[in-house]
């Protein structure tokens, strides 16, 4: 089911809404939040029912994992958690990469295991490693069952983030608020959720098949062929993140929750540096509590510190996919960030635009990776960004009209407001009520076949 779906936002998000507040109309909290927890599985079952067994499993042991923790603080409890967690992603996630290289490594002829990616894998793995972790060190640390599940499994952030930390969102299932009508809440709710449904459906749908007519479909694409591609998905993805971000943190304002923020106009970063601050910021910060600090971070000096941002962005690239150009792309990130610092270091100063223009170019290079389907693809793109293709004022695949939305959606990424900075200013009158209905009826018309958000892969 698909927030994007009209099922989603005409049945399931009602019911589940009505259920809610019915429960807290008649002061019943811990049936509010058991039935947040049965419908979220619902969510997570519509794709697959089988894999919400595996969830379920997940969350068990998890739970007892951080029960014996908090017991005992055995070191061996300790490596079996997250160790269950580790193999349960490395079995799904990459067993059949692990296969494929060993096979053109050794010649040999080893058959793909039949494996399905289950859903937020990834997403729900991450956020009950980070619990485990907190809990060997601070063994003060328990939850309820009921608490913990809806934790892990409440649907706005589930299947593609932002990656919470418990300490941030079960505290509020125990708060007074939480169980109270909050009309802002609501607005601010419903206003995000349909500014990501406009960014989703009407920009970031109308620039996929642009990106797919180059990346899948030409060979060897030409300067401008090449750079429409690249531009087109670098838009996608923004608005496609961005649009998902803003639905999420709508869902959870619905129900008086406040998640972390997950995106705040990265693309107007004058360094790589901020661009990981600005962009899948719980991810980042996931990465660097739970990966770049434990491997020494900045404590061990300048060469240690250059190793531990590559080790830290070339897992973050593999954490997306199980792909080389999914390490092409971390790797990439690691060579800026280190480069960054390096300047900082030098206290090497350019001026922001230059600074931006250099940050946004080396941004979209490293898109070319992470989108294209293997190796050959993003090389041969990445020769037509730099002419080796030929120049042709023709393009076959590229039109004029996306070259004038491309320049239209840098332009609104560079100099308009975000959509928390429009939901920090809502107020519950007249003028917000008529912009909501107007970005919502225009979404809605747009609503065809719903497709899915790219972070739902990873």
């Amino acid at each position: 089911m698909l927030f994007n779906s009209f099922e989603f936002i005409f049945i399931y998000l009602p019911l589940t809404i009505f259920i809610f507040y019915f429960c807290i109309n008649k002061k019943l909290r811990l049936p509010a939040i058991l039935s947040l927890v049965l419908m979220s599985l619902v969510f997570y079952s519509y794709w697959n029912y089988r894999y919400a067994i595996l969830i379920v499993i997940s969350i068990a042991l998890n739970y007892l994992t951080g029960r014996l923790l908090h017991g005992t603080g055995r070191k061996e409890i300790f490596i079996a958690g997250v160790s269950f967690n580790l193999l349960l992603l490395a079995y799904y996630k990459y067993c059949n990469f692990f296969i494929d290289n060993i096979n053109k490594i050794f010649q040999t002829n080893i058959s793909s295991l039949n494996i399905v990616l289950p859903l937020a894998i990834s997403f729900f793995t991450f956020t009950q490693i980070a619990y485990i972790v907190d809990v060997y060190k601070n063994r003060n640390i328990k939850y309820d069952l009921a608490s913990y599940s809806l934790f892990v499994l409440f649907f706005p952030h589930l299947i593609a983030g932002p990656i919470v930390y418990h300490k941030e969102i079960i505290p509020q299932f125990k708060d007074e608020k939480t169980f109270k009508v909050n009309y802002l809440n609501i607005s601010a709710g419903i206003l995000l959720f349909f500014i990501g449904l406009f960014k989703k459906v009407i920009i970031a749908d109308y620039f996929s098949p642009h990106a797919a007519l180059v990346f899948d479909l030409a060979e060897h694409p030409t300067f401008i062929e090449a750079w429409a591609g690249a531009l087109s998905y670098t838009m996608q993805i923004y608005f496609d993140f961005s649009g998902y971000t803003d639905m999420a943190l709508g869902l959870a304002y619905m129900f008086n929750i406040k998640m972390p923020r997950n995106f705040n106009s990265p693309y107007k970063s004058n360094n790589i540096i901020d661009f990981w601050r600005t962009w899948h910021m719980t991810l980042s910060r996931f990465l660097k509590d739970y990966l770049y600090i434990p491997l020494g971070g900045n404590r061990s000096g300048k060469l240690r510190k250059y190793i531990n941002l590559m080790m830290t962005m070339l897992l973050g690239g593999l954490w997306h996919g199980a792909g080389w150009t999914f390490v092409i792309w971390g790797g990439l990130h690691g060579i800026y960030l280190c480069v960054n610092h390096a300047f900082r270091a030098a206290k090497i100063e350019i001026n922001w635009f230059i600074a931006r223009t250099i940050t946004f170019i080396a941004v979209v290079a490293a898109w070319i990776f992470f989108r294209a389907k293997d190796l050959k693809t993003a090389f041969n793109i990445l020769k037509g960004c730099v002419g080796f293709n030929g120049i042709d004022f023709h393009p076959e695949y590229a039109t004029k009209a996306e070259v004038f939305f491309i320049i239209l959606a840098l332009i609104a990424v560079n100099t308009l407001p975000n959509s928390i900075q429009l939901a920090n200013n809502i107020r519950p009158n007249i003028k917000w009520l008529a912009f909501t209905l107007l970005i919502a009826l225009v979404s809605l018309t747009m609503i065809n076949n719903p497709s899915e958000f790219l972070y739902f892969q990873f």
